[in-house]
């Protein structure tokens, strides 16, 4: 099978069935990651962190940045479009029913039932970014040590970022950016990746 068509189903399957934002996309992801092999967890990590901190809607830019390291170019369109080709098709459809759906009570229903479920999908992926930011398990697999499990550097990273974030009334007011930026060149200049 083409890449660019293994491209466009995978992301076709995400956009289906990531009901709640681009968050809720990042499960597949790492299932897309098993399946095809295009990129590793800890690659999924950094592209999860720079699909953040770049302008538009995470599960776009993610779809356009596995599509473009997987097929160049041609391959993020391809994975961008599969991605976004359910939405349009659900949602031209009920466009077309609109006032049928508006006031039904079934549809309200399943509206409201989706939402524990949208929950669930982005608690479950920020678990799992948790987890791979602050556990360096490779190392642990290869060393055996406890101390390698841990990832000190990244943990004090994020117990600082909380601080100046949440809690220091100097830059608690400062916009996201600045943190974003800060964070990229501290993990840069320190080589904090440890994914």
């Amino acid at each position: 099978m083409s890449i660019y068509i293994q491209l466009f189903l995978e992301f076709f399957k995400a956009g289906l069935f990531a009901v709640g934002g681009g968050m809720a996309t990042i499960p597949f992801l790492y299932d897309i990651s098993d399946k095809t092999g295009w990129y590793t967890h800890a690659q999924l990590t950094d592209m999860i962190a720079i699909s953040e901190s770049t302008p538009g809607p995470i599960g776009i830019n993610m779809a356009t940045y596995v599509g473009f390291t997987s097929a160049g170019i041609p391959g993020s369109v391809i994975a961008t479009l599969g991605l976004i080709t359910p939405s349009i098709i659900v949602i031209l459809i009920i466009a077309g029913f609109y006032n049928a759906f508006k006031n039904n009570k079934y549809v309200q229903a399943a509206f409201y039932g989706l939402r524990p479920a949208s929950s669930a999908l982005i608690a479950s992926a920020g678990l799992s970014v948790a987890v791979l930011v602050v556990l360096n398990q490779a190392k642990y697999a290869v060393t055996g040590s406890i101390m390698d499990l841990i990832n000190i550097p990244n943990i004090i990273l994020m117990l600082a970022l909380y601080y100046f974030t949440a809690k220091c009334k100097k830059t608690k007011g400062l916009h996201a950016a600045a943190f974003i930026a800060a964070s990229a060149v501290i993990g840069i200049v320190l080589k904090l990746g440890g994914v």
